[in-house]
């Protein structure tokens, strides 16, 4: 019988279980497109069922091809249910009623199935018969294999599955306790002063050839106190929460399956899908930003006696010799760099998983725009909204590591004594006048480019985030109020050393950025539940 041009097999309502009702549609290519010569084109292999489901429009999600190889296998592993939905459309060549009644087979053989299981596993093992039922059913009817059988896979295909540097990545912000990275962070850099302490180079001066005399001690550098102590941490912390929020809680959740592991397998695959940036953001953050950056700025300077840079705590062994020597230097700054494009690159991976994050929950929310239920669609904005307000945290942080890290930058060309006098000289010059601190000597400053990078980066995620998340009602109006911070404190940020009196715009904007890391809705979550509780 065929059905849309393809082989149609009515349900045989035998009592058969899974297994026993999957082989014999598999061998006879139930659901398979005739050939051109009007004879049905052969069984299914593991490989074209799995194309076969994931092509199916409303099946944005798709399916794992370890999961339909498990379909195949003698094992004790089932189909969950919302594969039996997608199995029930290729078994009833797209035809309504007959993927009803594949969709009821299906259900009644996988419930067979599992009876089967647990009497089999009563039978044969004492401890089975303390576990209740329903894990029991649970543990059978999951699509996902076992490590033992994951191990008996790797044997008999060969070599083990290929090292992934997206999943090792995101590893980090998923697995394991929050603290773990922001204080690892944490950590890294109190050695770094520890050091710096032991080689004296945390509160060191030097005199300048037009008669300034800086503060250039590592502990007195805002980039590496601030941003490693304070905003990377913090931001670390944030993405984390976001993370395991979005894996753990939102996506099965939303994805309307019920089943946890099959939520986790479609993120890992999300994950994976950009693994191509997660090497090419390492290869930027420990070649470029790491090895070709510490040659350029510390090594070849030190090595030479000098460089068109401005001397900082890295460089300082040129002009103040009886402080630190040139090898001590050369190991410290190599250490600190090392420390730092490690560093940089996890902040970058944070960035890559918040935008995989905003489109995952994008992908749900197409795919299940034909769900007319409030209740689903309350669910996807709150969802929306709870992800916004972590983006736009961690937006806020970025962009303040990046401000930062140009402050001190500008700082070391300008004439200001430390960092504080010369942000406190520029405030004051815009009421009473006087010198402008920022006429300094023109240096070459890298930290420029690099901090431009991290504000491009940052705003792009977020912006990512607006289009795709902020079409529901509940997320437009703090997200205008979050927009307006960040176009603030990037127009800061893009201002500084511009003009005398940059510092007040770049304060009133700090001042507001922080404030929102407190309260990312901006004191619209209160007016909100003021205005629940007036309605009730």
């Amino acid at each position: 019988m065929f059905k849309n041009g393809k082989l149609f097999l009515p349900p045989p309502r035998d009592g058969s279980d899974f297994k026993e009702l999957f082989k014999r549609l598999a061998a006879a290519g139930a659901g398979r497109p005739l050939g051109k010569d009007g004879f049905p084109a052969g069984p299914w292999t593991p490989e074209l069922l799995a194309e076969a489901i994931s092509q199916i429009d409303s099946n944005r999600i798709g399916v794992d091809l370890r999961t339909v190889q498990l379909w195949f296998q003698e094992n004790e592993k089932g189909i969950s249910a919302a594969n039996i939905r997608w199995l029930a459309r290729v078994f009833g060549c797209d035809d309504p009623v007959a993927t009803s009644e594949w969709q009821m087979e299906l259900s009644a053989a996988q419930s067979r199935l599992s009876a089967k299981r647990r009497e089999w596993k009563r039978a044969g093992s004492s401890v089975a018969q303390e576990i209740p039922d329903t894990a029991l059913a649970a543990t059978f009817d999951d699509d996902t294999a076992s490590p033992a059988e994951l191990k008996r896979d790797t044997d008999a295909k060969g070599p083990r599955r290929r090292f992934s540097l997206a999943r090792k990545s995101e590893a980090f912000f998923s697995h394991g306790s929050p603290l773990n990275l922001p204080a690892s962070v944490f950590a890294g850099v109190t050695a770094l002063g520890f050091l710096s302490y032991i080689t004296g180079i945390h509160s060191v001066t030097y005199g300048r050839a037009d008669g300034v005399v800086k503060q250039v001690g590592f502990l007195w550098t805002a980039n590496w106190t601030f941003v490693f102590m304070v905003f990377l941490p913090l931001f670390f912390a944030f993405v984390t929460e976001l993370v395991t929020f979005w894996k753990d809680e939102g996506r099965p959740k939303l994805a309307g399956n019920g089943n946890k592991m099959e939520s986790d397998d479609a993120w890992a695959r999300s994950v994976e899908a950009s693994s191509y940036s997660y090497w090419a953001v390492f290869l930027i953050c420990v070649l470029f930003a790491g090895l070709f950056q510490w040659i350029g700025v510390s090594l070849v300077p030190l090595m030479k006696g000098g460089g068109n840079y401005a001397t900082d705590w890295g460089s300082l062994a040129i002009v103040r010799p009886e402080v630190i020597s040139v090898p001590e230097a050369i190991v410290f700054t190599g250490l600190a760099y090392l420390y730092m494009c490690l560093c940089f690159y996890l902040f970058f991976v944070g960035l890559i998983l918040l935008y995989t994050v905003i489109h995952d929950l994008w992908r749900i929310g197409e795919a299940a725009s034909n769900r007319p239920e409030v209740d689903y669609q309350h669910e996807h904005n709150e969802a929306s909204l709870r992800v916004m307000r972590g983006i736009f945290r961690c937006t806020v942080l970025g962009v303040l590591i990046a401000i930062v890290m140009k402050v001190q930058s500008a700082y070391l060309t300008s004439r200001g004594e430390n960092v504080v006098a010369w942000l406190v000289g520029d405030m004051s010059s815009a009421f009473y006048g006087g010198n402008d601190v920022s006429d300094g000597i023109a240096y070459r400053m890298p930290t420029h480019y690099s901090s431009f990078l991290i504000v491009i980066s940052t705003c792009v995620v977020f912006v990512y985030g607006t289009v795709r998340l902020g079409g529901g009602s509940r997320v437009q109006v703090p997200l205008w109020k979050m927009s307006a911070v960040v176009a603030l404190l990037v127009a800061g940020y893009l201002l500084i050393d511009a003009f005398a009196g940059f510092s007040i715009l770049l304060g009133v904007g700090v001042l507001l950025a922080t404030y929102g890391l407190f309260d990312p809705g901006l004191r619209w979550r209160a007016s909100e539940l003021g205005k629940n509780h007036s309605v009730s």
